[in-house]
């Protein structure tokens, strides 16, 4: 298997800076040569276990019932966080989003995971969840989501019954504690920084590079040393 830096990523599919920290993840990576040895990994974490498997209250109602804000801040919060999300070309439709229990989306993550597709299906969530307004509890929608990236939409269905898939969550959830996580997103690099919080790209840039600097003088690129050389022929059709 190949030797990659990891970049390990704790998140939440209803934290709206989650996704804007993917996008100024994936701008950074952009930018960044050594992109195709670093393997993104994507970790569970729930801002609030609590919540209902069935949609009781809006993004407002929430925020002002559960969070004890004042209605004026959190319409402007979430004004706030619409127009960032604007700027790395994203679209929130906020009034539309289900407040429901996260838990069943970490499962299906956590199956995603096993199958390489963790990325692709965290991508689905997010945009099902702030675009399309899509109950992310719900297990048909979250079957047709899997589907929809790759996923056996048979085989998925044990992201739901089989117990495995919660305890790694809890896992994910333990090791944040552990290393000191107090919110997300929350970027961990080869096991040794940290960044937390949806920073701009350059920022993320500049710590992926001192970790990957780091990561690479303890795993050097294999190349042989040439003891002789003979005719060959090269990629480009060239024999001599």
């Amino acid at each position: 298997m190949e030797n990659k830096m990891k970049i390990e990523i704790w998140s939440d599919v209803m934290c709206p800076f989650c996704y804007i920290g993917k996008r100024n993840l994936e701008n950074a990576l952009e930018q960044f040569t050594e992109s195709k040895e670093i393997e993104v990994v994507w970790k569970s974490y729930q801002l609030d276990a609590e919540m209902p498997q069935v949609a009781e209250e809006s993004y407002i109602d929430y925020l002002v019932q559960r969070k004890r804000m004042p209605i004026d801040q959190v319409e402007q919060m979430l004004a706030g966080v619409t127009e960032s999300a604007k700027q790395v070309g994203l679209t929130y439709n906020l009034d539309k989003s289900v407040l429901v229990n996260s838990l069943n989306a970490h499962k299906l993550l956590q199956f995603a995971n096993t199958k390489g597709l963790g990325n692709e299906l965290e991508e689905r969530l997010f945009s099902a969840f702030f675009t399309e307004g899509k109950n992310i509890a719900d297990l048909a929608t979250l079957s047709q989501l899997g589907k929809e990236i790759g996923l056996d939409e048979a085989a998925l269905q044990t992201a739901f019954t089989d117990d495995n898939y919660a305890y790694r969550i809890a896992q994910d959830i333990a090791e944040a504690r552990h290393i000191g996580v107090q919110g997300v997103p929350f970027f961990g690099l080869d096991s040794r920084y940290g960044v937390s919080g949806a920073q701009p790209p350059a920022v993320l840039l500049e710590n992926i590079t001192t970790a990957f600097a780091e990561w690479r003088e303890r795993n050097p690129k294999s190349v042989l040393k040439m003891t002789s050389e003979g005719p060959s022929c090269t990629p480009d059709g060239i024999c001599e």
